[in-house]
């Protein structure tokens, strides 16, 4: 089983940063991808960023690029979102996926953790 785990949330002003993690386990995610997605208040879940796990791509959401930045380390078997110059637009529940076969389709979920900035 896949287990995705999600920390880092809380609130932060407008302009400030907040790092995100999602530590995975279950099996080997070497070859799988991996993303963040986000849920704002009565809006649908929207892409975020998604990477190959040994790092070949990465596609960022144009509302997060050049102020997001996703990363992993390998020996923690953690993915990682920086996030920088927030906005308050940013403010949403972010859940860590992996997927199998796909940069966008994801096959496992965790369970969220709260984003919110404030103006």
């Amino acid at each position: 089983q896949v287990q995705l785990v999600e920390s880092g949330g809380g609130l932060v002003q407008a302009g400030g940063s907040l790092r995100l993690s999602c530590a995975a386990s279950g099996r080997s995610f070497s070859s799988y991808y991996m993303g963040w997605f986000r849920q704002a208040p009565g809006k649908e879940r929207e892409f975020v960023v998604s990477m190959r796990w040994n790092g070949v791509s990465t596609y960022y959401a144009d509302s997060v690029k050049g102020r997001f930045t996703i990363s992993r380390d390998n020996a923690k078997r953690t993915v990682y979102l920086q996030m920088n110059s927030l906005k308050p637009e940013d403010t949403g529940v972010y859940y860590c996926a992996a997927a199998e076969k796909s940069y966008f389709d994801m096959d496992y979920w965790g369970k969220g953790t709260l984003v919110t900035v404030s103006s």
